[in-house]
């Protein structure tokens, strides 16, 4: 088995661009709940098309593998089971990597697994293109580190390999920061794309552009008051840079809506809407989109 093999759990539209990235400089195995083509599109930013054949797995039968890295890339709410499902069969010291969004589920991951843990924060944006392919809609950046600062030389050799496979990966000791803040801008997209079913260009014209607004600022005393360092340019730059940025993307919330899938708003939203209560701030924008999600989803 080549030494550098990476298990990639989690074929959605982020599980599926890492493969397809990885497959051109190591050898991959795409794993989920049900059986996909082996072969798989890649269309990048610039509207090239690149096909490649995938090794594939069942999450619930794999077959005997040592991996490198494992690659958690499932929705925040499906992480947990998707956890259990994969180590059941892998030497549980294995390096595990959580690509999730929100902060929830990395510290239960992180205290639960006995191997090394490491974290991802990415802006790269992408969507499914059905089952055999995907839209890599933007370029990104993609932050690692581990929560505990026990694991700096793994992230940095993860940063490198991602960074080979033509992904800008870059090694942080602040990792934890860096997830908050892609919370910060998750929770100022995502659900008013979600609602509005719209891309995430379009937040910046009326009458969109005064809500996100609103959105910053009731986040922002949030995240100061739980201690979180303001990025140097101030949130609502943060915001409307990784909105530029990721113009052409359809959010990961607008899909799973356009998709009928859960949403993860409990990852996103409800970390925010807990620290506001409990330090008494008004946060009326975030609990109203919360509230229409939660509905939105019931139906």
């Amino acid at each position: 088995m080549h030494s550098e093999t990476h298990l990639v759990a989690g074929p959605g539209a982020l599980g599926r661009l890492i493969a397809l990235h990885l497959a051109d400089t190591v050898p991959v195995v795409l794993a989920g709940r049900r059986p996909l083509p082996a072969e798989q599109t890649l269309t990048t930013p610039e509207g090239e098309r690149r096909t490649r054949r995938l090794d594939t797995a069942d999450v619930h039968a794999l077959p005997a593998l040592s991996p490198s890295f494992v690659h958690l890339t499932t929705k925040a709410y499906a992480a947990e089971t998707a956890y259990a499902s994969v180590f059941e069969r892998l030497p549980p010291t294995t390096p595990l990597v959580l690509w999730q969004n929100g902060y929830q589920v990395q510290p239960q991951l992180d205290q639960r697994h006995p191997g090394p843990v490491l974290c991802a924060s990415t802006t790269e944006g992408a969507w499914l293109e059905g089952d055999g392919g995907v839209v890599h809609a933007g370029h990104g950046i993609t932050y690692v580190g581990d929560l505990g600062h026990r694991h700096a030389a793994l992230g940095q050799r993860l940063a490198t390999v991602l960074g080979r496979a033509g992904l800008d990966a870059r090694a942080v000791d602040d990792i934890a920061l860096r997830l908050w803040y892609k919370l910060a801008v998750n929770a100022a997209v995502n659900p008013l794309t979600a609602r509005f079913r719209i891309r995430n260009g379009q937040l910046r014209d009326r009458p969109f552009r005064p809500v996100v607004e609103r959105l910053i600022d009731e986040i922002a005393p949030i995240l100061v008051a739980e201690g979180i360092e303001p990025p140097e340019a101030g949130w609502h730059a943060l915001v409307w840079r990784v909105v530029e940025g990721t113009a052409h993307n359809r959010s990961s919330m607008l899909q799973d809506v356009l998709a009928g899938r859960p949403l993860e708003r409990e990852a996103i939203l409800q970390p925010l809407l807990t620290a506001a209560k409990r330090h008494d701030l008004a946060a009326p924008t975030l609990a109203e989109l919360d509230g229409y999600l939660a509905r939105a989803a019931s139906r």
